[in-house]
């Protein structure tokens, strides 16, 4: 019935040339898709009153005119349908993350999107966006199916497109000229407005994570740090070490009270005996660069994704030396930095206490996994060991599953994951919120690593990268690192050591103290952390080490 409707319709519209189709395409596709684009380009004009709009309308004719040529080189009687639709509903989605989340669509996006799971897929989803789909990609489609275009000479075709390709470059070739000098300034200090033009952008991205980005297959393994052992082996006196790393999802230095955040969200931690680092920077703005990047023994100035993606890192050097390396995951993998250690296999007991239906799990799940993995540790094993636990941490656009009712202190919420329609006060308490939950979660395995006797015990935490909550108009994360807000690359980190790890390394603790306000990143998780395991190896740069900075400063 639905379809005879169509029919009807369509049977009643006067078909169109393909002239005025693409007209009409360039149209929707440049101007519709492209309102956040064109208001940014307005904040940025340095004229006022009639000028300003003069250069605004001058953009969106520059737009529109550069699409309309292209759609006369791809767009033909047989191919104007298949080709419309696919740039309609690829337009669509690109348009919504930049116009409803301010997100900038970039290879690394492509990168996030290829690796996103299930989970982390449903997160997105809200009325908001099925609206948006409904408005601005379901009913052009249909539109565009129904529109006939009606049949034309070759040779009539061939000069029509010819005339309306002069008439484009024509078009952009004269206002890029009178208004060369704002193009210029504008863009070369603003390389990233590129990203904002849907749906170029989401090809080019496409395009460029194809090329540059894709991990490539049956590459062989490239081995690293081969000379790793340890300074010297565990006496029978002396207790193994056990360092629990702690990696953190979509936590901001900023929304810490431990550096000086206003509203309390770091309520357990600051009671404990913590050495807390303000001033740290992450690797990349999204998990699928920090994560490996950090693990790889590559600085962020020269990390290299591909080689990472086929090289040794610092949990396969950490395992040579002598270490017993297990990853324990609430997140969405470890982006290749786990492949050859083991990875722990959550109980179902512990699953079904703290795991949703959908199969979203609250970071408690961690607490209750170290406990029962630590539990099944024979006494007499003194294999020294790292356990690294990945959290779900604070990761968005659902900020509000992210924590559990008792630490949720911060209220009105924003208890949706259509965020864009919250509040700025909503949509910051319930990210706050999230950082009580994790401060909490955080607070319990210090607890559970203070109370074992087994083991000297470590603890070190650090964000992958932090988060936008609307200033400056972004949301969520994954931003070019050269034009990231501070929200998205400032990450906090922490560590804790038991008493005994410390009496035995107290020159080594005194040392990691001084740098709390010093300017660290990422990059010196690989060659602290196998310091402080006791791994000696040449892989290990000095410079980024935390634990040496005290020697040479002495030195100097």
């Amino acid at each position: 019935m639905m379809l005879n409707m169509f029919a009807q319709i369509r049977n009643k519209i006067k078909p169109i040339s393909l002239s005025y189709f693409n007209l009409l395409l360039a149209i929707w596709l440049g101007v519709a898709l492209n309102l956040a684009f064109f208001q940014k380009i307005q904040s940025l004009t340095p004229y006022q009153g009639p000028k300003a709009y003069l250069f605004l309308g001058a953009t969106v004719l520059v737009i529109v005119a550069l699409y309309h040529f292209i759609f006369q080189l791809l767009n033909w009687k047989w191919t104007a349908k298949p080709i419309t639709i696919a740039l309609l509903f690829i337009g669509g989605f690109a348009s919504y993350a930049v116009t409803s989340l301010g997100v900038l669509i970039t290879p690394d996006q492509i990168q996030n999107l290829m690796q996103t799971d299930a989970s982390e897929a449903r997160d997105t989803w809200s009325w908001h966006l099925v609206l948006w789909t409904l408005g601005m990609i379901v009913l052009p489609i249909i539109v565009a199916l129904m529109v006939k275009i009606k049949p034309e000479p070759i040779v009539r075709q061939l000069w029509k497109k010819a005339l309306a390709s002069v008439l484009s470059l024509v078009m952009i070739g004269g206002l890029l000229f009178i208004f060369y000098v704002d193009f210029a300034a504008i863009f070369r200090e603003h390389r990233d407005l590129k990203s904002m033009i849907s749906p170029q952008n989401m090809i080019s991205s496409f395009a460029s994570y194809y090329k540059k980005k894709t991990p490539k297959e049956n590459l062989p393994l490239v081995t690293y740090g081969e000379d790793a052992h340890l300074l010297e082996q565990v006496g029978t006196q002396q207790k193994p070490k056990l360092m629990v790393l702690v990696v953190g999802e979509t936590a901001r230095a900023e929304s810490f009270s431990l550096n000086g955040y206003a509203k309390n969200t770091n309520p357990e931690l600051s009671k404990l005996d913590i050495i807390n680092f303000n001033n740290v920077s992450s690797c990349g703005t999204a998990t699928a660069v920090s994560v490996p990047c950090m693990f790889s023994g590559m600085s962020r100035a020269n990390y290299d994704e591909q080689l990472a993606s086929h090289r040794e890192g610092l949990l396969d050097i950490a395992q040579r030396a002598g270490y017993k390396v297990t990853w324990i995951d609430n997140n969405s993998g470890c982006k290749g930095a786990c492949d050859r250690v083991e990875q722990y296999q959550i109980p179902q007991q512990i699953k079904d206490q703290w795991c949703s239906k959908d199969g979203e799990c609250h970071d408690e799940i961690l607490v209750d996994s170290l406990k029962a993995y630590l539990a099944s540790i024979p006494k007499t094993d003194k294999t020294p060991r790292l356990i690294v636990l990945h959290q779900m941490g604070s990761h968005g656009p659902a900020y509000y599953q992210r924590s559990t009712a008792a630490f949720q202190p911060f209220k009105p919420s924003c208890d949706s994951n259509a965020i864009q329609g919250c509040s700025s006060t909503e949509l910051l308490n319930s990210y706050d919120n999230s950082i009580v939950y994790t401060d909490h979660v955080l607070s319990l395995l210090i607890q559970q690593l203070k109370a074992n006797s087994m083991f000297q015990t470590g603890f070190w935490y650090l964000s992958d990268h932090g988060e936008s909550t609307g200033e400056s108009g972004m949301y969520l994360h994954g931003a070019p690192y050269a034009i990231a807000p501070t929200q998205q690359t400032h990450i906090p980190m922490l560590m804790w050591f038991s008493t005994e790890w410390s009496k035995q390394n107290s020159a080594q603790m005194t040392c990691l103290a001084q740098q709390k306000s010093k300017e660290l990143s990422q990059d010196n998780l690989f060659p602290s952390l196998l310091s402080l395991l006791d791994v000696k190896t040449q892989v290990i740069d000095e410079k980024n080490n935390m634990l040496q900075q005290c020697q040479l400063k002495t030195k100097a």
